[in-house]
């Protein structure tokens, strides 16, 4: 019952920006920690960007810090990233991912993953 649907993705001029959006259903947004993981063709799935249950705390990979911002919506079971100053190595499907809290925080362990949505940022 658990869907997390990814919006937003498609093809973006290097140092353009898009807006990703995750709309949950079947579950309390509110008791899921949410994210952003990316793939690139061959590469492993890494960790892009987390947000805390009521998104007031939030986390960033290296490489997107200072480019990207998450944020969340628990009215609306929404979780979004707003992707500024793309740069060519973004290219990427980007999931959506939401989390349990558990006793350490990680993201490990994701419990629901989006279906994924396409990011590619020409030079």
């Amino acid at each position: 019952q658990v869907q997390l649907v990814e919006s937003g993705g498609g093809l973006v001029q290097a140092g353009g920006s898009l807006r990703l959006s995750c709309e949950a259903s079947g579950l309390t947004s509110s008791r899921y920690r949410m994210g952003w993981f990316r793939q690139a063709p061959g590469k492993e799935r890494e960790f892009v960007a987390g947000a805390s249950l009521s998104g007031s705390s939030t986390s960033y990979a290296t490489s997107v810090k200072g480019r990207f911002t998450i944020s969340r919506d628990n009215a609306k079971n929404t979780v979004y990233l707003q992707m500024n100053s793309l740069k060519p190595e973004d290219t990427a499907v980007y999931y959506c991912a939401a989390a349990a809290p558990r006793s350490l925080s990680t993201w490990s362990n994701v419990d629901y993953w989006g279906q994924g949505t396409q990011v590619t940022v020409s030079s």
